[in-house]
């Protein structure tokens, strides 16, 4: 009996296990990974469901719950619909505080356009740009910026920033400008040098414009988005775009390094 008992505990443990395979392999196949997953069909809708995560503020003392050992706290509040960060050498953060271009009236156009916008709004993206770069420095390393400067203004819809020696470069969505920067200081004052003109005009669909110097400082890789999601405004709108280009530093000459990228920011 004792054997009879054992052998039939070894099958239920088996089958158990093998239950359990297959119930993991079909949710991995409902899921959609795996070595051959079995897609769900289309749900065909007339009006599409768009499910959105609205942003909104840290409420009171929540925050994000770190791993054990770390702590996480607001380095800065109060920014305007800020869009990307660069640490500079002395450690100083800057934020590119950015939105849409407004010039761009060719990609908002008609029932599409109208309802983009209505739910580009309820994601907390409507706001007009406030096109600067603002600085933040912790003095005292407590892990929170205790000062707070407008480091550049009246840039259009800036995003990417690189510095390469004294030179700071930022990308706006229509040029990469160049500014002489001081190790330190807080703003800069002296007006941009434009370096090359990038894609925009009045589609613009993917605005931002993203920048990487190359580890010698020799040259600029410029992130220009496609300006569509799947072609839908014509093959002669993608231009140079869905791309990263190449940029020489010193001639200001440019290549196509990379393409068929869609948005390829980050």
């Amino acid at each position: 009996m004792r054997k009879v008992s054992i052998l039939l505990t070894t099958l239920i443990c088996m089958t158990g296990v093998s239950a359990w395979a297959q119930d993991h392999q079909a949710q991995a196949d409902e899921i959609g990974y795996g070595s051959n997953p079995a897609l769900p069909k289309p749900d065909k809708r007339l009006i599409p469901t768009v499910k959105i995560a609205p942003a909104r503020p840290w409420q009171g003392d929540e925050a994000p719950t770190a791993a054990p050992g770390l702590k996480v706290n607001a380095f800065a509040s109060d920014l305007d619909h800020p869009r990307w960060i660069y640490v500079l050498p002395n450690g100083d953060v800057l934020v590119a505080e950015s939105n849409a271009p407004e010039n761009r009236p060719e990609d908002r156009k008609g029932v599409k356009g109208y309802v983009m916008k209505k739910v580009m709004a309820k994601a907390g993206a409507a706001p007009k740009s406030a096109n600067r770069i603002t600085l933040l420095r912790d003095t005292n390393g407590d892990g929170i910026a205790d000062k707070q400067t407008v480091f550049l203004q009246g840039l259009n819809s800036p995003f990417g920033m690189a510095l390469i020696g004294n030179d700071f470069y930022v990308a706006n969505t229509d040029a990469v400008l160049r500014f002489p920067y001081k190790t330190g200081e807080t703003k800069i004052n002296a007006a941009g040098t434009k370096v090359i003109d990038l894609p925009a005009g009045p589609i613009n669909h993917h605005w931002t414009k993203n920048i990487i110097a190359s580890p010698d400082g020799s040259h600029l890789y410029v992130t220009v988005g496609s300006n569509s999601n799947v072609g839908e405004n014509g093959i002669e709108q993608e231009k140079d775009r869905a791309a990263i280009w190449e940029v020489d530093v010193a001639t200001r000459q440019w290549t196509v390094f990379a393409s068929g990228l869609r948005n390829p920011n980050g």
